[in-house]
């Protein structure tokens, strides 16, 4: 449960907002002062400040100051609350750290709204720190398995781009849309298990190594499961060989069951795959490639992605 530092020396004030706040589902903690709320803090680890200014032994200010000389308190959203709106308050506080400042009287949707606010940006550049940290050494991991099939270099990347345009088409949210750029690029790391020379092939392939290439989502799917930070890619991974009516694997998933993920990498996948040169086939053009997707459209594709997918691919 996420919890939440109140902050305010009006008792009565403090307990609205603390029934405010936990009729909303969060756990607040309240604090008279400044110096109570620091002991709070450092002991309770919230994941948010809402603080009053004018207070007894610590202020407002000086709260902040302590928050933010701490390792743990570096990051942590501060919300001010204060019925003083002089300039020179509202310096005071951007130049300590805060991250936003709502006046008295205020209202309980007011209250919820600026709590929401600084909560959802605070989730949004964890993940994005996270993202940046790891997406290194993921792109790496992809290069490494893209080499051991010398037919489709470069292929990651284009399903990577690609992907993220149709979900930003598909207005995704910027959490998703980070989580489907390490789907996109390891969607083919199962195929780590396929010996190379199957990979290489460039003939058709018979019973024995068709069965062991399908075995490929469930294999890189079972490695990223144990990594916490790419276990919400799984679903790419999984599900990006599975077909609209069902004629798809592992799973052999139909319409709408398929997960999402899997639905818009199988489109983005099939279109690279139609647009690069192979041994077995040369590439075909952007058009001939949509049109191609355009008749798969209800049978191995989501219709709904397919009109998306074209419409914003030619910026229509």
């Amino acid at each position: 449960m996420t919890r939440i530092l109140v902050v305010e020396d009006d008792a009565f004030l403090l307990e609205v907002m603390c029934s405010i706040l936990e009729s909303e589902g969060y756990e607040a903690i309240p604090a008279a002062n400044g110096k109570i709320a620091l002991d709070l803090f450092v002991s309770t680890k919230p994941d948010l400040v809402v603080s009053d200014i004018m207070m007894p032994e610590m202020d407002g200010f000086e709260l902040l100051e302590a928050v933010r000389a701490i390792p743990i308190g570096v990051t942590v959203p501060f919300l001010f609350l204060s019925a003083r709106t002089e300039r020179t308050d509202v310096s005071r506080a951007r130049t300590l750290g805060v991250d936003d400042y709502l006046f008295k009287p205020f209202d309980a949707p007011e209250l919820i709204s600026a709590v929401r606010a600084r909560l959802d940006r605070r989730r949004l550049v964890e993940l994005f720190d996270t993202r940046a940290a790891h997406l290194q050494t993921v792109t790496m991991l992809a290069n490494v398995i893209e080499t051991r099939d010398p037919y489709t270099a470069g292929h990651i990347d284009r399903v990577r781009r690609i992907a993220i345009n149709l979900a930003f088409a598909l207005q995704w949210s910027p959490e998703d849309i980070a989580i489907l750029e390490f789907g996109a690029l390891l969607h083919d790391i199962g195929k780590i298990i396929v010996p190379r020379h199957v990979l290489a092939k460039t003939g058709p392939l018979n019973s024995e190594e068709w069965k062991l290439m399908r075995q490929h989502p469930q294999a890189g799917a079972k490695m990223l499961e144990g990594v916490d930070h790419l276990r919400a890619a799984v679903p790419y991974v999984l599900y990006h060989h599975e077909a609209w009516d069902g004629s798809g694997y592992p799973y052999g998933l139909k319409g709408e069951n398929i997960p999402r993920e899997g639905r818009l990498l199988a489109i983005v996948d099939a279109f690279d795959a139609m647009t690069s040169d192979r041994p077995y086939h040369a590439g075909l053009s952007a058009e001939e490639a949509m049109a191609e997707l355009r008749r798969s459209s209800g049978v191995y594709f989501d219709p709904d992605m397919v009109k998306t997918f074209i419409s914003s691919f030619r910026g229509e």
